[in-house]
């Protein structure tokens, strides 16, 4: 496949495919007026990943981390996150409940993409740090686990003032507490540990250069 605008080929089709997926996510979704809030930024972040890609080549494995992280961030945006319904996904391949088997008192779409942001970033970044400011694969490792906490901590200041003012069953719907009084540190800590997953993962794999 060919390079597009300096970008190679299979990275180029995973950025068009992860901008595409957050378009047609929003055609006709349940929640018309909260949806857009959630996967119209998927496309500045596309865009954003697009120019750094040229000044700064990454492997495809890395690219395929995000576009990974964006789809499951897209299907919960499409469902505001709370309302996913994986439950009824499961049931219809004759697959037994994730839910009950784990004994989760709530649509969990949020839990699962919060891990996967630190599970699929670590590598990115990581390999960024490594490749182009010549760090260490155990510090770019280690800085990587801390830019996941960091940016975790952001998004949910970010999610708090967002939702102050917006209305109030607007507010609740994005917000997607669900009634967890510790939603927010639960997402942090998933965050953090699906980042601390993929380290040690790298560790293990005693990679020298990345």
């Amino acid at each position: 496949m060919r390079a597009v605008a300096g970008i190679p080929g299979p990275q180029a089709l995973l950025l068009a495919l992860t901008a595409a997926g957050a378009l047609f996510s929003l055609v006709d979704t349940p929640y018309p007026a909260l949806a857009p809030l959630q996967n119209l930024p998927t496309l500045a972040i596309v865009a954003g990943l697009c120019l750094a890609l040229r000044r700064w080549p990454m492997p495809t494995s890395a690219v395929a981390c995000i576009a990974l992280f964006m789809a499951l961030h897209t299907i919960g945006g499409r469902y505001i996150y709370s309302y996913v319904p994986y439950e009824q996904w499961l049931g219809a391949l004759g697959l037994p409940s994730i839910d009950q088997a784990l004994g989760l008192p709530r649509n969990s779409w949020d839990r699962l993409v919060h891990f996967s942001f630190g599970a699929m970033w670590v590598w990115p970044i990581a390999c960024w740090l490594s490749r182009h400011r010549g760090l260490s694969p155990a510090l770019a490792s280690y800085i990587a686990v801390e830019f996941v906490l960091a940016g975790s901590a952001v998004y949910e200041i970010f999610e708090w003032q967002l939702t102050v003012v917006m209305a109030g069953p607007d507010a609740d719907a994005y917000n997607g507490q669900q009634g967890d009084p510790w939603d927010a540190q639960k997402d942090m800590a998933l965050a953090g540990l699906g980042a601390l997953t993929t380290a040690i993962w790298l560790r293990l794999r005693a990679i020298s250069s990345y």
